[in-house]
């Protein structure tokens, strides 16, 4: 990893490719005027970093994305107010983008008869240039994309320009900042939201990181609380303490207190496969355990023997993984083809190589791997998620909503079958 990919990761917690990291810089330096690398780095502030966080992090977002959500929370709160009218239900969304999201949230809330002062939604952005947009509440025409667009018409006044700003009255329930989940102070905030969305976040991190924020969600979530998050995201919560909430394709979760940790979701189905990836949209692949040392001969040998050193055995997978977190994108890709010259028919090997072309910025050469790996492995989780995301990303709205709807029916399956093992 480079000293730019370091400073960045550290700065927001994503784990960036070498030419996604070197592609900002360098037109951070065309804008400033600045001609040498080194000097830019050394010269770093941090107004400069911040405009250099713009470049690399991911706002895209739009109105009523992935309604189920919206419905699901709607019912939980309405649960919160019959055993108590006169509770202020707080929720959080972080990443909030440009504000879509928790503005959502308010207009949904707001149809379903829910008094304004039983509310309040705080919504965090790492990006501040998403938080002053979010503020300034008008949107064009792209972050409309729900097939019903009557909300639009009732909580939105057009400008005759094209663009819509959002009415007042739905404006007031949302009060943005600008944060970075991973530092934030728990000191005042624990327990405190009875409800938290935290969509497609996770798939920027790397599995550390992952392990980090969602106990930072955990914390800020009270016990009997709710969590909505990205499809792609739900077995890494359900492996640090929550569990799935019975919402189809809402993607709700609750913590699970003081339970045993959930057992994985997926086990190899053959002897070439390593343990799969963690399923996001990852920018790093973080390295299986190390497997055991062989078991030595129990035949006797003469005492002065001394028995030949064994040709280490070089899990290419596992190998993949580390150097594709050292930035190592081609040597890994090696790796990945070096495993399919011996094992051709392994689908997570594909599901790598899909990530690694995912994390160089090829997204056509990346669903092309994603879609071999489910031919080979139809009920692969996560590749089925990543291309549900580039769906969604090519606005491709059947083709995501295909693609998740298969990919929660074999979520459901695999969770019915763990929940059957003794």
């Amino acid at each position: 990893m480079t000293p730019a990919q370091s400073m960045l990761r550290a700065a927001t917690g994503l784990s960036l490719s070498k030419s996604v990291v070197e592609r900002a810089i360098k037109n951070r330096m065309e804008q400033t005027a600045v001609t040498d690398h080194d000097a830019y780095l050394e010269h770093m502030t941090p107004e400069e970093l911040t405009a250099l966080v713009e470049l690399v992090v991911v706002p895209e977002s739009w109105f009523y994305r992935d309604a189920q959500a919206f419905a699901a929370m709607t019912e939980f709160v309405r649960a919160r107010l019959k055993a108590d009218r006169d509770r202020l239900v707080r929720i959080l969304s972080i990443p909030c983008a440009g504000g879509e999201e928790p503005y959502t949230i308010a207009m949904v809330l707001a149809d379903a008869g829910i008094p304004p002062r039983n509310f309040m939604i705080d919504a965090y952005d790492i990006s501040p240039a998403c938080v002053e947009r979010a503020k300034s509440g008008i949107y064009g025409r792209n972050a409309f994309r729900a097939q019903d667009l009557s909300f639009r018409d009732q909580h939105f006044t057009s400008d005759g320009d094209g663009d819509y700003r959002i009415n007042d009255a739905i404006r007031k329930q949302v009060r943005f900042k600008q944060g970075n989940l991973l530092e934030f102070d728990l000191s005042t905030r624990s327990a405190y939201y009875d409800v938290v969305f935290c969509r497609n976040l996770l798939i920027y991190f790397d599995k550390p990181t992952t392990k980090a924020a969602i106990a930072k969600l955990a914390a800020l979530l009270m016990d009997d609380g709710q969590l909505f998050a990205g499809y792609a995201e739900v077995p890494s919560f359900c492996q640090h303490g929550f569990s799935p909430l019975p919402y189809n394709q809402a993607f709700g979760l609750r913590k699970e207190v003081a339970t045993p940790a959930r057992k994985p979701l997926h086990t190899p189905r053959g002897a070439d496969k390593a343990k799969p990836a963690p399923p996001r949209a990852a920018r790093t692949i973080a390295s299986p355990p190390s497997l055991p040392p062989a078991v030595p001969s129990s035949r006797s040998r003469p005492a002065a023997a001394t028995p030949p050193a064994a040709a280490p055995v070089v899990d290419l997978l596992a190998e993949a993984r580390r150097l594709a977190d050292l930035g190592d994108v081609k040597a890994a890709e090696r790796a990945c083809r070096d495993h399919l010259a011996q094992h051709p028919e392994s689908a997570e090997a594909y599901f790598i190589l899909g990530l690694l072309n995912e994390l160089t910025n090829k997204p056509q050469m990346a669903a092309d791997y994603w879609k071999r790996c489910i031919y080979l492995q139809p009920d692969h989780y996560e590749a089925l998620c990543h291309l549900a995301l580039l769906a969604e990303a090519n606005n491709d709205a059947a083709g995501a909503a295909a693609l998740k709807a298969r990919a929660a029916r074999i979520y459901k399956r695999q969770q019915a079958s763990l929940d059957a093992k003794p």
